[in-house]
C-alpha cells in the first residue's frame, strides 16, 4: 500500500535536500479534517534552510509537482497542509484490505530483530490478583502486536518463585501446615499462612530471622525446603493455568527467578571483573550515588542471592540465548528505581552492547480498589478469577434479560465479559493507576471494549442478512466517495501505522482509540448510507467496506488478546 506521509516527505525532499526520514519524522496528522490530511511544519526546517517557516512553506508549495498522490496543499501559519487524493486513497486501501484479508495492517518491519516480552511473572503460593492482571494483559497484547509486525518475539514469564519470601512460607507451612487443607483451595490456603506468618514477623523479629534463613536452606538445596518449595510451585502453576486459558495467554518460557539463581555466581564473577563490586557491611553491592539511583545489593551479608543478582542473571542468559534486540519489562510504576539500577549495573556484564541498550521499563499505573490500594500481606486483594467470573456473570445477566434466546450465549458471555476486562485494562496511556469500576468497565455504549464487539457484530448481522460476502472490485472506489466512506477508509489506512505506532511507543491504549473512532466511524456510514437494497453494485462496494470494518476490528481485538462473539 502506498505510504503517502513517505511520498510527501519524498517530493521535500527533492526540493529542500534534507534526508527522506527526517522529514517523515516531523510530518504530523491535523486534528481537524478541514486542515488536511497531513501537515508539515516548516518551522522545523528554518535553523537549516537559514529561511523563515513562511518563505520554506511558499518556496516548497510552488516547486512541488502534485502527481497523481496528491489533490491540494495550502498554508496556514508555516505549515503545510497536504490533501491526498481521495479516489489513490480508497483504491489504495480496498487493494490492500484484499490482498492481506486477516493479515490487514501487519507489516515486515520487525524483520530479522528479536524482542523478548517479560510479563505477567506472578509470586508462586500466593493469589493471583487483579494487580497481575494489568501486566499479564499488557505484555502479550504487546507480544502478539510486535509478532504482527516482523519481529521475532519471545514472551517469558519469569516467576517469583525465589526470595525470602519463601523462607516466610516454609516457617508457616512449619509452624501450622497441619491446620491447613492445601488439597481444597490451596492458593487461598497458603495465602492464610502467608498473612499470618507476617503479622507473627511484625510481633517478634527472631521469627524473621528464621524466615531468612529458610530462604538461605533453600539457596543450598536443603532437601524440606526444597521439597515444599517444589509442592508450593506446582500448586501455583496449576491454579495460574486457568487464568492464563480464560485470558488465552501463553508463554515460550517460564524461567523464573529460582532457574536465574543457579547462575547468580556468574554475575558476581562478572561484576567483580569490572571493578565496581564492592563490600558494604558484609553486604556485595555496586554504589551508583554518582548517578543518583543509591546502591544496588547484588549479595546479602548471609550470602544469599538478592533479586536484583536474579534479574542480572536472566539478563545474562537472554543476551546468551537470545541476542536480543530489546527486553522488555512490563511491571508496574513502582519498581522503577530496580529496574533502573540493574540496567547500569547490566552495562558491566559481558554481554553484546546492543543488549545493554535495548533493556527497557514499560511502566504501568496500579488498580486500585475504590477502598484503596492492595496488599497480599495484609490479605486485602481482588483475584483474577474472581473477576473474570464476575464479568462473564454480569453479562450472561444482560444477556438474560435483553436477549433471552441468543444462540451460543454462554460462550458469548464468556467472550463479552472477559473483552470487557481485557480492553479496560489497555485503553489509558499505561502509566496512569486505574480504579476498577464494574458500570464502567461494561458499558455497551461507551468507550469500551463491548462497544467495539458491538458493531464488529453489527458488520457480521449486515452481511448476514445481504447473504454473500462480495468478491473484491476495482470499481467500489469510485462508489465510496462520500465523506463517511472515505473517513471509513482513511480509518482502514492508518491501521497498519497504528500497530507500528505501539511498538515504537508501547502504548497498546493507540490501538484501543484506534478500534473505538473505527467502529465509531462505521456507526456514522452504516446510519448515513443504506446497504442493502440499493443499485447492486452500490450494495456491493458498501457491503465489502462493511466486510473490511468487520474484519479489521476482529484483527484488532485480536492482538489486544480479545475474541469477538457472533451475537450481542
Amino acid at each position: 500500500m502506498k505510504n503517502f506521509k513517505l511520498v510527501i516527505s519524498e517530493k521535500i525532499a527533492k526540493i529542500t535536500q534534507i534526508d527522506t526520514n527526517e522529514l517523515a519524522s516531523y510530518i504530523e496528522i491535523p486534528p481537524n479534517k478541514d486542515m488536511g490530511d497531513y501537515s508539515f511544519p516548516c518551522f522545523k526546517l528554518a535553523k537549516v534552510l537559514k529561511k523563515s517557516p513562511m518563505i520554506i512553506a511558499n518556496e516548497i508549495k510552488e516547486q512541488m509537482d502534485l502527481g497523481e498522490e496528491l489533490k491540494d496543499i495550502n498554508i496556514v501559519n508555516g505549515y503545510l497542509n497536504f490533501y491526498i487524493n481521495k479516489d489513490l486513497l480508497a483504491k489504495e486501501v480496498l487493494e490492500e484490505f484484499n490482498n492481506k484479508k486477516e493479515k490487514f495492517g501487519f507489516s515486515n518491519i520487525g524483520n530479522g530483530k528479536t524482542i523478548c516480552v517479560e510479563y505477567s511473572s506472578p509470586n508462586i503460593a500466593k493469589p493471583f490478583h487483579i494487580g497481575h492482571l494489568r501486566t499479564t494483559i499488557i505484555g502479550a497484547s504487546l507480544y502478539k502486536i510486535y509478532k504482527s509486525q516482523g519481529y521475532n518475539v519471545i514472551g517469558i514469564n519469569h516467576l517469583g518463585d525465589y526470595g525470602t519470601q519463601f523462607g516466610k512460607l516454609i516457617e508457616g507451612y512449619k509452624r501450622w501446615g497441619a491446620e491447613y487443607d492445601l488439597s481444597k483451595d490451596p492458593i487461598n490456603e497458603l495465602m492464610k499462612i502467608y498473612v499470618r506468618i507476617n503479622d507473627l514477623c511484625k510481633e517478634d523479629e527472631s521469627v524473621l530471622d528464621s524466615c531468612r534463613n529458610n530462604f538461605k536452606l533453600l539457596e543450598e538445596g536443603d532437601e524440606y525446603c526444597t521439597k515444599l518449595w517444589e509442592d508450593f510451585r506446582k500448586i501455583s502453576l496449576d491454579e495460574f493455568e486457568k487464568i492464563y486459558k480464560l485470558l488465552g495467554v501463553s508463554f515460550d518460557s517460564l524461567r523464573g527467578e529460582a532457574d536465574c539463581a543457579k547462575n547468580s555466581n556468574k554475575v558476581m564473577e562478572e561484576l567483580e571483573k569490572s571493578g565496581q563490586l564492592v563490600v558494604s557491611d558484609g553486604a556485595k553491592i555496586v554504589d551508583l550515588e554518582d548517578k543518583k539511583l543509591g546502591v544496588c545489593m547484588l549479595e546479602k551479608s548471609d550470602g544469599s542471592s538478592t533479586y536484583a543478582n536474579r534479574d542480572l542473571s536472566a539478563i545474562m542468559y537472554r543476551a546468551k540465548e537470545y541476542n536480543f534486540d530489546k527486553c522488555l519489562y512490563v511491571v508496574a510504576y513502582e519498581q522503577a528505581l530496580h529496574f533502573r539500577q540493574i540496567f547500569e549495573v547490566a552495562k558491566l556484564l559481558d554481554i553484546p552492547e546492543k543488549c545493554k541498550n535495548g533493556l527497557f521499563h514499560i511502566q504501568y499505573g496500579m488498580t486500585r480498589l475504590t477502598t484503596g490500594k492492595m496488599s497480599t500481606r495484609e490479605g486485602t486483594v481482588v483475584k483474577v478469577e474472581d473477576v473474570l467470573n464476575e464479568a462473564i456473570d454480569r453479562v450472561q445477566k444482560v444477556i438474560e434479560e435483553k436477549n433471552p434466546d441468543m444462540e451460543n450465549r454462554d460462550e458469548n458471555a464468556k467472550k463479552i465479559g472477559i473483552g470487557a476486562v481485557v480492553f479496560n485494562n489497555l485503553n489509558n496511556t499505561l502509566i496512569k493507576d486505574q480504579i476498577f469500576d464494574w458500570d464502567r468497565v461494561l458499558n455497551f455504549q461507551g468507550e469500551t471494549g463491548p462497544y467495539v464487539q458491538y458493531i464488529y457484530v453489527r458488520t457480521k448481522s449486515v452481511l448476514e442478512k445481504l447473504g454473500y460476502i462480495p468478491n473484491f472490485n476495482e470499481k467500489y472506489y469510485t462508489m465510496l466517495q462520500d465523506d463517511a466512506s472515505l473517513n471509513v477508509i482513511n480509518y482502514l489506512y492508518n491501521f497498519g501505522d497504528v500497530l507500528n505506532s505501539v511498538t515504537e511507543k508501547n502504548e497498546t491504549c493507540l490501538l484501543t482509540r484506534f478500534l473505538i473512532e473505527l467502529a465509531q466511524s462505521y456507526s456514522v456510514f452504516y446510519n448515513e448510507n443504506k446497504i442493502i437494497g440499493e443499485e447492486k453494485d452500490i450494495q456491493d462496494a458498501r457491503a465489502y467496506l462493511t466486510y473490511c470494518v468487520g474484519i479489521t476490528l476482529k484483527i484488532g481485538c485480536s492482538l489486544l488478546g480479545i475474541e469477538m462473539p457472533d451475537r450481542m
